[in-house]
């Protein structure tokens, strides 16, 4: 059986023969994340895919993140995915007809699709958005018109709470950040005082977690924020001590920009089994193969572009 470390300096040489960008979410494994060029968050993500000149990308999170970035590319690049099958439960929670009827429900109505989701259901959407700029995006639009928000319900909570828009938010859940009880939350931070929480906006306690800080239920006050955003406030804050509520992947990027802070997972059950399907052997069979392929066909591709490209218009 081939090491880990002859894996790796294999992979090293394939991307370096074949000019090739491996990027990387915040919680595939720790070693997946020590081989990529980049390691982000969905909009940081979206934007090396967007920038990128390499003919291959190589894309280590689940199918509709790789799907973004075969949206952002141009038609000479090629992304590439170490594992079809890593797809995820939020995104299955609604489908393109499934949107078509809740639009005709609303026909005024803007769609605000969470990048969570499949590029059919983008393709039905006006803008997007991603748990960093989902309160920006929304903010960004026309008061008169009707939202239609999709498809996490935690996130849409956290987005009207933030915001004070009203909006029609559909019924769906990641499977990872759904089941953290508020409780949990209140218990951890009394018993770690001097911790800062972060927490992750999919999460179901994210706004009921602001509720109970503002009528001083919390000994502090709750960071709600991407895991691009929790790693950038880490790195700027003056804190030692970090209680974070998310899929414990970001615990290995976080611990890489401040070695000398302590972590303290909210939960150790929160982890994505998708997002652990990427391995080592299956990076680095794809790199030698050249497969699988991701491709989003036309007119689903451009429309799709469309609302990705209105989403990263209006982002700072």
């Amino acid at each position: 059986m081939t090491s880990p470390r002859a894996m790796v300096e294999r992979i090293k040489q394939l991307q370096k023969e074949k000019d090739i960008l491996i990027l990387a979410h915040n919680y595939v494994r720790p070693e997946i994340q020590d081989i990529a060029d980049y390691v982000g968050d969905s909009l940081g993500l979206s934007r090396q895919a967007a920038l990128s000149d390499h003919p291959l990308i190589l894309f280590c999170a689940v199918h509709f993140m790789a799907e973004t970035a075969e949206i952002l590319t141009r038609a000479d690049q090629t992304v590439l995915i170490p594992d079809r099958r890593a797809g995820c439960s939020l995104a299955d929670m609604i489908t393109a007809p499934a949107l078509r009827d809740w639009k005709a429900k609303h026909p005024d109505a803007l769609v605000v699709a969470y990048v969570n989701t499949s590029a059919d259901v983008k393709a039905e959407s006006d803008i997007c958005c991603t748990s960093a700029n989902a309160a920006q995006i929304v903010s960004s639009l026309p008061h008169d018109r009707e939202i239609l928000f999709l498809p996490d319900m935690f996130l849409g909570a956290w987005v009207e709470e933030v915001t004070g828009r009203k909006m029609e938010i559909w019924p769906g859940e990641c499977h990872v950040h759904a089941t953290l009880p508020p409780d949990r939350i209140k218990s951890l931070m009394v018993e770690h005082t001097k911790a800062e929480f972060l927490i992750h906006p999919e999460c179901g306690c994210s706004t009921q977690c602001l509720y109970l800080d503002s009528v001083g239920e919390l000994p502090s006050s709750p960071i709600v924020a991407s895991t691009g955003g929790m790693v950038r406030h880490v790195k700027e804050s003056d804190g030692t001590k970090f209680i974070v509520a998310t899929e414990t992947g970001i615990l290995h990027p976080l611990k890489k920009s401040a070695p000398h802070k302590v972590f303290i997972p909210a939960s150790e059950e929160m982890v994505c089994q998708f997002m652990k399907m990427v391995t080592l052997p299956k990076v680095l069979k794809v790199l030698e193969a050249g497969a699988p392929v991701v491709s989003v066909p036309e007119p689903t591709r451009s429309k799709a572009r469309a609302a990705i490209d209105r989403m990263l218009a209006v982002t700072v």
